[in-house]
């Protein structure tokens, strides 16, 4: 589907950046540079985003926006203002704008927004929502049960608009606040149970029934299935008229599900390459220009040995970068003018006339128009959002439907085909995150074995999990051949495909980790950003190496890539420096060098290396081994670091962790807590209801501890029902509220037992500040510890400050 993106912005230098940024991210992109202009091509042209800026000529953009609303209009606006203009800010949203980013702004985040106002967007195609009875209009504000308006608060509109636009889903209390209340709001305690049991009474008194809004005990909220037989009406899925259980293939569709052609591919990236080419021409100019400056003083006999080593670092970094370029001989070229600086000997007249030849060739080849080196890879742009989606491919329907329920419960998004064909239908609109995918169609002249060769042929491949009643050693061979990423014998119980999905995914959420790149030459850092930036990494680029080690705790990556030669500090110095700190020794390290000589390569490994790449880069090679590290350094990190019950970092992976954010906080001068917290009567929960019980409690506590804390805070099972929480740069109020966040969210929680007994828990927590309490980890825990024992004294089930002492 083509998603059209409408930009209204009287900046030129903006119109561009945003142009090119969204074109490259496949999005259609139409401008208008006045609010007169946009207004009148909205009124004209359905689009799915309008990206407006709020300071417009003739009309302005917050007036833009009211008349919109006014009109009806529902597409989603993202606002462009002024960073020190909150007024206006709050005077755009109240007018109807979805969200904004301020100028400034970081392109990254910029874009970030727009993909999460689509996917809100795209949750349903119609302005008007129905299920069962119930009936949302937007364009009015209004929601209705069998004709009757509810007279709602602003509160119960949006929980119910939330409920309705994700029919299928189960909302935790932790997720409901999530989305409807703001940082600066803090919920009073029981806030959502407080607002499901007004909305109940409200649609009792509209003639619903009292269980419209459901509560799925442990978990958390959704619609009533149920309802749907009132108004016998099918929750939609996808914008389309298919109820989730029968998506067929009863549409024209293609043959074969085929990713995009390498040639549009090809292109694209050429184009992104002829632009850093265009910028970085001139520089490599000045890099030619100090070699043929050796050459000339060379030629006259005054060759200084700083202008040589000049000139032979400067054919080192064209060697590197040119041939990225699809400049082949120049890469060549430079090497061995490289060497003949590089030489021991005694330059003369004889290796000045070699490189004078060497540069005429040189030239002429960087007068031709760059090409694209090694285009074989059809790399589309995946990027990884907050929610995972599923594709089950099965005419089982009875089966797909349990698996679907329990991927629903974990928070995955899911649709089911019941055909080839339909799958297909499925993925050309929503690319899946992982596929659940049936060999055996008695019905169809195709097999899973057709999609699964599909899938994986894709770049970045989609990870398969064949589940199918063909148990031959011959049909996991070949599974396993084609790339899929599990295999499953039916019957298996649906709880069972949802740990091998679970694995999967795991193992599969390379596109979210975060590089440090670390390379002299800002040509070669722009050619990687390039490349790797559409995989949707969080890059950090860093040209001068005496900032590694601030930039390595601070940016914390998933991956180092390092040049070998660079100034000050090589790569092997880096390297070695990495090695030796036990918080960093697992770290994966790529080099990249434009050397082949054994005994560098062999000192690469021996420092410390796990791989190593020549230049010039082959875009499909460098992603490979990435993407390789990456995957076998978080199976490795899954079992060395991770508690297997709860999710979370252990307590010897959490101690390093915290000593890190110690030392930072000491050296930035910002604030630290430590906070201890304990299960209230833990013993009690395993004793009355088992051990399955109690771990069941643990496996949600640490779903809820990573769901409220921020993904550069230590959050860690200690042991037993003891966890701990590291916070960085942050506020005492902050603290807290956060910790009473998540004492609400637990307190509302109900969990289940095998007997069906129904039972609540609560939570303790002490807080100690750092430098106050304590200044290393040790101290700050037995100060924390004795803050939660004074809790527990207390009554339990609140959160006790040091300070308090």
């Amino acid at each position: 589907m083509i998603v059209k993106i409408l930009i209204v912005e009287d900046d030129t230098n903006i119109i561009e950046i945003l142009r090119v940024a969204l074109s490259e991210k496949y999005y259609l992109v139409e401008v208008a540079t006045d609010g007169k202009k946009g207004l009148e091509q909205v009124l004209a042209t359905a689009y799915d985003l309008i990206v407006l800026d709020v300071s417009l000529s003739i009309i302005d953009g917050i007036s833009i926006c009211q008349q919109l609303r006014n009109q009806g209009c529902c597409i989603p606006i993202l606002l462009l203002t002024e960073k020190d203009n909150i007024a206006k800010t709050i005077t755009g949203l109240d007018a109807g704008a979805d969200d904004y980013v301020l100028e400034p702004f970081n392109l990254e985040e910029l874009l970030a927004r727009i993909r999460a106002l689509l996917r809100r967007g795209m949750i349903s195609t119609t302005p008007i929502i129905q299920f069962g009875a119930l009936l949302l209009d937007p364009r009015c504000g209004q929601i209705s049960y069998q004709g009757k308006i509810l007279p709602l608060t602003a509160k119960e509109y949006a929980l119910l608009e939330l409920l309705l636009r994700n029919s299928q889903r189960i909302f935790s209390q932790s997720s409901l606040l999530d989305h409807l209340w703001s940082l600066n709001e803090i919920p009073s305690e029981n806030t959502v149970r407080a607002h499901i049991k007004s909305l109940r009474s409200k649609l009792r008194k509209a003639g619903a029934k009292a269980d419209l809004i459901e509560t799925v005990y442990g978990f958390g909220y959704r619609l009533n299935t149920k309802e749907l037989e009132v108004g016998n009406v099918q929750p939609k899925i996808m914008g389309t008229e298919k109820p989730i259980h029968s998506i067929k293939a009863d549409e024209e569709s293609d043959d074969r599900l085929l990713p995009t052609t390498d040639s549009a591919i090809e292109q694209r990236i050429k184009s992104q390459l002829a632009g850093v080419w265009e910028r970085y021409q001139d520089k490599y100019s000045d890099r030619l220009a100090i070699i043929k400056q050796a050459v000339k003083y060379l030629l006259e006999n005054r060759l200084t040995e700083d202008l040589r080593q000049q000139a032979q670092q400067q054919a080192h970094t064209l060697a590197g970068s040119l041939g990225t370029f699809g400049f082949d001989n120049a890469t060549c070229l430079c090497q061995n003018i490289e060497t003949i600086l590089k030489s021991t000997e005694t330059l003369g007249q004889n290796q000045a006339e070699q490189i004078q030849m060497l540069l005429l060739e040189l030239q002429k080849i960087l007068e031709q128009n760059p090409t694209l080196i090694a285009p074989q890879s059809d790399v589309q742009a995946t990027y990884l959002n907050q929610e995972y989606r599923l594709l089950i491919v099965d005419d089982d329907l009875e089966l797909a439907q349990q698996v679907a329920a329990e991927a629903t419960i974990a928070g995955i998004e899911t649709v089911v085909a019941e055909s080839i064909s339909a799958a297909r239908l499925a993925i050309a609109h929503s690319r899946p995150d992982v596929v659940l995918l049936d060999l055996c169609f008695p019905q169809s002249p195709e097999d899973g074995f057709t999609l699964l060769a599909e899938l994986t042929a894709l770049h970045p491949p989609i990870p398969v999990l064949v589940f199918t009643s063909q148990d031959s050693f011959t049909e996991r061979v070949k599974v396993a051949r084609m790339g899929g990423k599990g295999f499953l014998q039916k019957p298996v119980f649906p709880s069972e495909i949802m740990e091998a999905i679970a694995t999967i995914l795991q193992q599969s959420n390379t596109s979210s980790a975060k590089l440090l790149i670390v390379d002299d030459d800002p040509q070669i850092l722009d050619i990687l950003h390039t490349i790797l930036q559409p995989w949707g990494f969080t890059l950090t680029l860093l040209d001068d190496p005496q900032n590694f080690w601030d930039t390595l705790e601070e940016f914390i990556p998933d991956m180092l890539i390092l040049d070998l030669e660079m100034p000050n500090f090589s790569g092997i110095d880096l390297c070695q420096v990495v090695r030796n700190d036990p918080h960093w020794s697992n770290l994966p390290i790529l080099f990249l060098s434009a050397h082949r000589d054994t005994q560098i390569v062999q000192r690469v490994f021996a420092a410390g290396a796990d791989d190593y790449v020549t230049k010039p880069i082959v875009e499909p090679e460098l992603l490979a081994r990435v993407l390789c590290r990456l995957e076998r350094s978080q199976i490795i990190r899954k079992f060395a670091e991770i508690d297997a019950l709860t999710g979370i970092t252990n307590r010897r992976k959490s101690a390093q962790e915290l000593t890190r954010l110690l030392h930072l906080a000491e050296r930035q001068n910002q604030p630290f807590y430590f906070a201890v917290l304990d299960l209230d009567r833990f013993k009690y929960i395993n004793d009355q209801y088992g051990h399955d019980a109690g771990d069941q409690v643990l496996s949600q506590l640490g779903k809820l501890l990573k769901q409220s804390f921020r993904q550069e805070d230590v959050v860690a099972r200690w042991g037993g029902e003891e966890f701990v929480i590291g916070l960085y740069g942050i506020t005492q109020q902050q603290v807290v509220k956060r910790l009473n966040h998540l004492l609400d969210s637990l307190r509302c929680l109900e969990f289940t037992t095998s007997n069906q007994e129904n039972f609540t828990v609560t939570i303790s927590a002490g807080v100690a500040e750092y430098p106050k309490d304590g200044h290393d980890v040790q101290t700050l825990y037995r100060a924390a510890d004795a803050a939660l024992y004074q809790a527990k004294a207390a009554g339990r089930d609140q959160i006790f400050l040091s300070a308090m002492n």
